[in-house]
């Protein structure tokens, strides 16, 4: 007997001024001219994150706000991202989007093969702890918990049996082997933000979503966490996407997409190769 579930269907009609009907097919050859200014794909098959028909408003009455415009974006599975753009473009909501913290009122959403249209709430939850990885700019470490403690919690949550070694391991990656007893408020801010990183690689995410990681910290501090969150994209073959401020940092990736009044520009940067 199937149980029922009251779960939101992102693709179906709000009447809402931006719902004008199914989206627009992709473009089949790279360069061909959409009116839309809005489709930014990559050269290869496969994407790890396919959005199509993405409108995000907040707000209510006069007061609504729409965030997010007719997004298409398809990212391949092992692809470095920057978004990049002014500020209250649309850049923070479209990552949350991604991450499925937020709920777009029309549009597709398909993270590393699932439509997260189809999940309830729970079930949102349950695929953030498998398969996505969020670093924040302002850290949000647990206060009560150590260094090791934070990491290990969405293991423990996972079910993962190995979870304190397992975490202890992450923390000794990213430099903190001998902090793992720290509480946060002991700990620096690149400290911090380097409990966050290892949190959010311990579960081996399939997609890393990164808002600023660098946004509280000092230039020197900053490097290295961008070195250590790189690295950690590597080895691990994630799909990466990041939101910052900083060119230097957007050039590191393979593709920078600029935001604007919450649209994506028609044509993506490719960061040049590495000599």
């Amino acid at each position: 007997m199937a149980a029922t579930t009251s779960v939101r269907n992102w693709t179906s009609r709000f009447g809402l001024p931006y719902e004008r009907g199914p989206a627009l097919p992709r473009l089949a050859l790279e360069g061909e001219r959409d009116n839309r200014m809005n489709d930014i794909s990559p050269a290869t098959p496969g994407p790890a994150i396919a959005l199509s028909g993405i409108n995000l408003s907040l707000g209510r009455g006069a007061a609504r706000v729409h965030i997010l415009k007719d997004i298409e974006l398809h990212i391949g599975s092992g692809e470095a991202i920057a978004l990049v753009g002014p500020s209250g473009s649309g850049k923070s909501t479209l990552l949350m989007v991604m991450a499925g913290l937020e709920r777009p009122d029309s549009g597709s959403v398909v993270i590393a093969e699932e439509n997260l249209g189809r999940l309830d709430e729970d079930g949102l939850a349950r695929f953030r702890g498998r398969r996505v990885g969020i670093v924040f700019q302002s850290f949000h470490l647990i206060p009560t918990m150590t260094a090791h403690e934070n990491v290990a919690v969405p293991l423990e949550l996972a079910g993962n049996p190995d979870a304190l070694d397992r975490a202890a391991h992450e923390l000794a990656a990213v430099g903190l082997a001998d902090r793992l007893g720290h509480y946060p408020a002991q700990l620096s801010g690149g400290e911090q933000q380097r409990v966050a990183l290892a949190r959010a690689l311990a579960p081996n995410p399939a997609i890393l979503v990164a808002d600023e990681p660098t946004g509280n910290l000092d230039e020197s501090t900053g490097q290295q966490v961008v070195d250590l969150l790189f690295a950690g994209h590597a080895a691990r073959n994630t799909t990466l996407v990041l939101v910052t401020h900083d060119p230097v940092l957007a050039q590191r990736c393979d593709r920078v997409i600029r935001m604007r009044s919450g649209r994506l520009e028609l044509h993506a940067t490719r960061a040049p190769a590495s000599a």
